[in-house]
Parts: C-alpha cells; structure tokens; sequence
C-alpha cells in the first residue's frame, strides 16, 4: 500500500526560506512524487519573488484605499449612520483631493451662499400643451443645446403628491439603521437597493450621500419588493412615479418634436404620429427612482455629495426639497440651481445625447453638501424598455453629421459600473464611434 506523507510535515516545510534565497540548505526526506512536486514549485516560487517585490514597490505609489474590513463595514453602513453617531469630523475615505473638491470657503458652504446660482431656463407644461406650443418648443430647444438643463412648471402633478413624496423620502431616512438595512445591497441589479455614496463597489473616494434606489421596469415585479415602513411609503411611491411616468412621456413628446424627427404641423395626424412615436419607443420603458439623502456635514468643504456625473437614460427628472446643493457646469463654471417649489428640474441624459446624434448633450453636475441642513431629492431617471438597443435617430444623421456613437443597451451599463469607477461621462465616451 502507498505511505502517505503526513500532513505535520507540509505544515512545517520551510518555505519561507526561499523569499530570501534561490537555493538552501535545508533537507527532509521526501516521497519522490512530493519530491519532484515540490522541486517545480520551488523554482516557480523563486522566479516570481522578484516580480512579487517589484509589484509592491508600484502598488505602493497608488492612493492609498482605506479597505480594511471593518472601516468598510462601517463607511457602507452610509454618512446617515455616521451622522447619527456624533460624526464631528469628516473620514479620511471621503475627503476628495483638493483640486476635485468646491472651491468656496467652509463659512459660505451655507444655503443660498454657496457659489454662482443660475435660474435654469424655465419651462412651462401648461402652456407647451396650449396655443403657444411652438414657442415653447424653441424655448425647449434652446434650453436642450445651451444648457442641458430646465425647469418645468405648472406640471400637473398636485402639491400633496410632491409634499407626500418628499415626506416620506425624509421619514424612510428617519428610521432606525436596522430597518433601513434591510435593503442594503451593493447587487445593482437588485429590485430595490438601499446603499452609499455614488457607486460604492467601485468608489476610491466615498461622497456624503445615502439612497434608496427602486426599480420600475416591472411594477407586478417591483411592488412586492418595496420597503413597507413607513405604512404609507408605496402608497405614495406608487402615485408619484405613475404621475412622473406621465409628465415624462409628454416631456418627451416635445422633446421629439424639438427634434425634427416628427415634421412641426399642427395637424391632428402629426399629434397621433407623434404620440404612436413615443409610445412605441418609451411607453414601456425602464424607469428608476432614486431617493437622495444628503445629511448635513461637519466639513462640507472637503467632500461632495455627489461627484461630476452625467445621467444614465434619456431624461432625469428631479424633484427636491428646499436647500440648495445642486450644480451644474456651464461654460466652464459650477452654477448653484436654485430650487423653485412644485418644479422639475430636468435634464438631458447619456441616452438622449446618443438618439439626438450629440444635438441635446448630458451635462455634468454634482452636488454640494452643507454644514447646516440635511437635503433630500428625488431623482426619476427614464428610458426606453432596458432590452432595446439605444442609437442615433436615423433621420439625425447625414452626410453633414455622421453617426457619432455606437449601439447601447441597459446590460452594457451595468457590465460597465460593475467593473469601472463611474467619472463624469466615461460611461459615454466608451460609446463614441
């Protein structure tokens, strides 16, 4: 019968003497099949010691990232938790290096003092739907190619849905972490997602922000999963989103139309081609809510509460409490979009900037915390049906403006964040022919 070597003599084999060493001197009996096993992995070991220390030496030139198992632990537990927990000073984890971070002094890091604030282009719903259509549509224009950004009012949507929305947002923070960690998940492909910072798995630097993100490509799917505390919480997600869903399709109508890609005529057979247009494309389309908390910050002049982005989808809009922290980049300038009650923000995302064949751009934006209040927002970010391919409108493109980007779909997406760090348009700029 074959001896067995004993499983003492593997344990105490003195391996570690090669790091030092190609050769030794020290010997022990061996079975010659361990023996010549051991003989290949020796030199295999010795040849890569080299390697081993040199790869260090380069590791050690990178930022350093904070992974400790516990102090991820607890950074992913989310700034809420920390601020419950006394916080007095802001974790190394989210302190952005100083030529990313606000350049405005910690004592103006204050509502309405922080930075230049714009009024974005205002549009109104009530009269776009109205006689004045056409020149609204040109405001609409304007607003898609100059700033990538506008405001819409007179909506539609009711004052208690809005104040409801933004209730409950807050109150769903309120809660204990143990209910909120309920829906702690870094799958981003999860039905409803409840995490940190912008995209955590992949984040070097941490931002002062938590949510709570809640998929609507299947609401018989989607319903079942949504947090049931606070009681009313889907009753009141539920009529906003279907409310939201429907400001958008109308929203997109125009936006369309803005387009040239249905013909400008005041026909009723232009309105139903337009609408069939929109309908086919967007009626079933992918829809997700992301409820932004951004509590107030010890030192808000050292971090972010979201970095430079752009929007993944065709139109994001957003819905916020009072307290400013929004900005967009225009002309080289971080502007402070000051909130207007019951209004929109609206803005152009990746996916329109490729069907308009780079017409209507995403612009990058981000979001400034403060030492003073806690800011809550609702972003509904929209497209169409997650399994459809994303391209220029084929009317867009000629001999005058060839096709710019390539294909794109959900799946893409989600392969790209999942293996990259997210920074202002990479996601994007992948897309470009």
């Amino acid at each position: 019968m074959p001896q067995h070597f004993p499983y003492k003599y593997l344990i105490e084999f003195p391996l570690f003497s090669f790091i030092h060493s190609s050769t030794t001197t020290t010997t022990i009996s061996l079975p010659p099949f361990l023996s010549s096993f051991f003989s290949i992995l020796i030199k295999s070991f010795s040849s890569h010691v080299s390697n081993f220390k040199m790869g260090c030496k380069v590791m050690e030139t990178k930022p350093e990232l904070d992974i400790s198992s516990k102090s991820l632990k607890k950074y992913n537990k989310g700034v809420r938790h920390l601020s419950e927990n006394g916080i007095s000073k802001v974790p190394k984890k989210y302190i952005f290096p100083a030529s990313q971070r606000n350049n405005e002094k910690k004592d103006q890091l204050v509502p309405s003092l922080s930075g230049l604030n714009v009024k974005l282009p205002i549009i109104d719903f009530a009269e776009l739907q109205g006689p004045n259509r056409l020149a609204v549509l040109d405001s609409l224009t304007k607003a898609c190619e100059n700033y990538g950004f506008f405001q819409v009012i007179n909506h539609g949507i009711s004052t208690d849905t809005i104040r409801d929305m933004i209730d409950v947002s807050r109150r769903f923070f309120q809660q204990s972490m143990e209910e909120r960690s309920k829906f702690m998940t870094t799958d981003v492909r999860a039905p409803v997602r409840y995490g940190t910072s912008f995209n955590q798995s992949q984040d070097t630097v941490f931002c002062w922000r938590d949510f709570l993100k809640l998929n609507f490509h299947s609401m018989d799917e989607s319903l079942p999963h949504w947090p049931t505390s606070p009681a009313d919480f889907r009753d009141s997600i539920f009529e906003y989103a279907k409310e939201n869903r429907f400001l958008f399709l109308k929203i997109m109508e125009a936006i369309t139309e803005s387009l040239g890609i249905v013909s400008k005529t005041t026909g009723n057979d232009n309105n139903d081609a337009l609408k069939d247009f929109v309908s086919k494309e967007f009626e079933d389309g992918s829809h997700m809510m992301v409820v932004n908390c951004y509590p107030s910050c010890p030192q808000p002049e050292l971090t972010l509460g979201m970095p430079p982005h752009s929007d993944y989808g065709f139109l994001t809009l957003l819905l916020q409490d009072e307290v400013e922290g929004l900005q967009i980049q225009h002309e080289g300038q971080w502007l402070t979009v000051e909130p207007i009650p019951n209004s929109f923000v609206v803005n152009v995302g990746d996916h329109l900037e490729i069907f308009s064949n780079g017409r209507y751009k995403s612009v990058l934006h981000r979001v400034l915390v403060n030492a003073i209040k806690s800011r809550t927002s609702v972003a509904s970010l929209h497209s169409m049906p997650i399994m459809n391919m994303v391209r220029p409108s084929p009317t867009l493109i000629n001999e005058d403006n060839p096709r710019r980007y390539l294909d794109t779909n959900f799946a893409t997406f989600l392969d790209f964040i999942t293996t990259c760090e997210l920074k202002e348009k990479n996601f994007l700029d992948s897309r470009k022919c």
